[in-house]
């Protein structure tokens, strides 16, 4: 029996439990604190409506804002907290329903996030009414399951230059170099060693670092540098960490090393990037004032 499941006010809905029930929600939701623990038998889909989500999984910790979108293999088994005015909403996918994918559309739906406009997210969230509503035969997902298609139709290409002879084998290889990218966003933290995502993929670190540069065009080490230094930036930029603590909550030994990195990649030193940050803010709040006195 198919239903949609929703977690509200706080309260948690374990999937796990609900299939042991004898119950398969397809449409699943949280808001205002509300928690779902995903089951490691489906692939779940999520959709941020409003306000902001946290994310845990298996590849790492992510956050949600309006209108990004994440999707996480069954093996993941992420757990979605909505913030206090949050609204997300989800689709949790069996094998069945990712087969009928494959014979609608020919393509498939790979772990990985993304951003859309508010006119595809008010799609997406017609679609997901009309499938809750529906009995949850393939035929009643199939609008829903070709718009998720269509969302990351970007990725065909980057499918069609995986190694492997057949398109499966190519899928596969894809899914999980999606994970190892997934992994490397969701640890930005801190230094990922090429071992953590030879494990996480089952490829050999050799095979892992050659194909991931040939589909990203850029190696794990680089993009875990890149992650690393683009979540300091952001510490500077919404908290008001000192430069020390910035560095070590982004993976980096010493404050030396970081200083470096810093100004290799923006241009300019930690400190120098918050101020002009702040004048920049204090410019704008200046202005706001001026055009409020004349009206």
């Amino acid at each position: 029996m198919r239903q949609i499941s929703w977690a509200d006010r706080g309260q948690t809905l374990n999937l796990d439990k609900l299939i042991e029930d004898g119950q398969m929600p397809v449409c699943v939701g949280a808001s205002r604190l509300g928690t779902v623990q995903t089951s490691g038998q489906t692939m779940t889909v999520w959709m941020q409506l409003r306000g902001s989500s946290w994310v845990e999984s298996k590849e790492g910790r992510f956050r949600l804002h309006a209108c990004q979108w994440i999707a996480f293999e069954k093996e993941s088994r992420p757990m979605i907290q909505s913030g206090r005015d949050g609204l997300v909403v989800g689709l949790s996918l069996d094998s069945d329903a990712l087969r009928a994918l494959n014979q609608l559309a020919d393509c498939g739906v790979y772990a990985g996030r993304g951003v859309v406009n508010r006119n595809e997210t008010r799609v997406a969230l017609r679609l997901w009414r009309e499938a809750a509503r529906a009995d949850g035969s393939a035929m009643a997902l199939r609008p829903v399951l070709l718009h998720l298609a269509s969302l990351q139709s970007d990725l065909g290409d980057v499918v069609q230059r995986c190694p492997g002879r057949s398109r499966l084998r190519k899928r596969q290889v894809f899914g999980r170099m999606q994970r190892a990218r997934m992994y490397l966003e969701g640890n930005s933290h801190r230094v990922v060693r090429i071992g953590e995502l030879a494990e996480l993929t089952n490829f050999s670190s050799w095979y892992l670092s050659k194909t991931f540069q040939s589909l990203y065009e850029e190696s794990p080490q680089s993009l875990s540098a890149r992650l690393r230094l683009e979540r300091a930036a952001l510490l500077l930029r919404e908290t008001d960490m000192m430069i020390g603590e910035v560095a070590s909550s982004s993976g980096f030994d010493n404050c030396c090393s970081f200083a470096r990195a810093f100004r290799a990649k923006f241009g300019t030193s930690a400190s120098r990037y918050r101020e002009s940050l702040l004048t920049g803010s204090a410019k704008i709040a200046g202005a706001s004032r001026k055009v409020a006195a004349r009206a």
